[in-house]
């Protein structure tokens, strides 16, 4: 069985990437110009969500240099430590909603520093699969449509990633 999964694993992107042409051909489309097209489309998009998403980067530099991030650390670590819960991965918590890319430095980070296998690897690693970078989201992709207001997107997407943060930790507790 590991083997029919391997194989499919290893074949399943250039069997997608050589059908969908092929197919798209077979019907007729005009394949080259379709692609073409769409690229266009793709740059005035990317254009578009420059500006939303110059501004997150802006607000979370902001949020991080001010001492917005240690300052509420402190008040929330003892409370992490009263449920026997490592306060090292609260930064996660409060990170990855708002950063990708910095919320994975961090649980490289930890994992370096603890270890895979040691429950703060294994909580580090269960966070970053059970969140989302929720504000990177809104900002790129209603950026992306001209969606202008998301509060409901905004709160129920940081909801989400509180209860994802909540049960990864219920689980590394309960299961490890």
């Amino acid at each position: 069985m590991l083997a029919f999964i391997n194989l499919i694993s290893t074949w399943a992107i250039p069997v997608i990437l050589a059908f969908i042409p092929l197919y798209a051909y077979t019907r007729k489309v005009p394949v080259y110009e379709s692609f073409v097209e769409g690229a266009k489309d793709g740059f005035s998009t990317a254009v578009g969500i420059i500006p939303p998403l110059v501004g997150m980067m802006v607000a979370i530099s902001i949020f991080r240099a001010s001492g917005a991030l240690d300052f509420i650390l402190g008040w929330i670590a003892p409370l992490f430590r009263l449920w026997d819960i490592p306060p090292e991965v609260l930064p996660l918590g409060l990170l990855r909603p708002l950063t990708g890319s910095g919320s994975l430095a961090y649980t490289t980070d930890l994992i370096r520093t603890y270890g895979p296998d040691s429950m703060i690897g294994r909580m580090a690693s269960t966070i970053q699969g059970s969140t989302d970078t929720t504000l990177y989201v809104i900002a790129v992709y209603f950026g992306a449509v001209g969606i202008r207001n998301g509060r409901y997107a905004l709160k129920v997407g940081l909801f989400s990633d509180f209860v994802g943060f909540a049960a990864a930790i219920a689980v590394c507790l309960l299961v490890f």
